[in-house]
């Protein structure tokens, strides 16, 4: 779940400045194209979805986000990075990120395997004497389509 747009604005414009950045118009489009997308997207997908966007700049543009915690870049095993909103603008999530195709998708856990998750790595953290902030899990193997027999002609 994504939280209200304008509030996602606020929140990306007042990080922007933090670092001594503006939240131009091109920032706010990619953010806007961030919050309506169903999982992350690549910097082509982005692109596409906005053909005033210039790759050279759209790229400058993501760095600064991710620089200023607006944006989470998800690094996979294909050509293209997954661009994101930062996990405190939307909702926790893990992700599916398949070795064949490079796709990722979103996905979450009933509140209680979740505390079990919690929980887990918790334990790890301490045992190893490491401040855990919070947890990413990255399931990483095939998706379904690429799972899936190919038809034989």
């Amino acid at each position: 779940m994504v939280r209200h747009s304008e509030d996602i604005h606020t929140t990306a414009a007042r990080r922007l400045a933090a670092i001594g950045q503006r939240y131009t118009a091109s920032r706010r489009a990619i953010v806007e194209i961030l919050a309506r997308a169903d999982g992350p997207r690549t910097l082509p997908a982005i692109l596409r979805d906005d053909d005033a966007l210039a790759q050279s700049s759209a790229y400058r543009n993501l760095s600064e986000l991710i620089s200023a915690n607006v944006v989470h870049r998800i690094v996979t095993a294909d050509e293209h990075a997954h661009f994101e909103l930062a996990e405190d603008l939307t909702e926790h999530h893990h992700h599916l990120i398949c070795t064949v195709c490079g796709g990722v998708s979103d996905f979450t856990v009933a509140p209680a395997l979740e505390a079990k998750l919690e929980m887990a790595l918790s334990v790890v953290a301490d045992r190893e004497g490491f401040a855990g902030d919070h947890h990413r899990l990255d399931l990483v193997g095939r998706c379904a389509a690429c799972v899936a027999p190919k038809p034989t002609a």
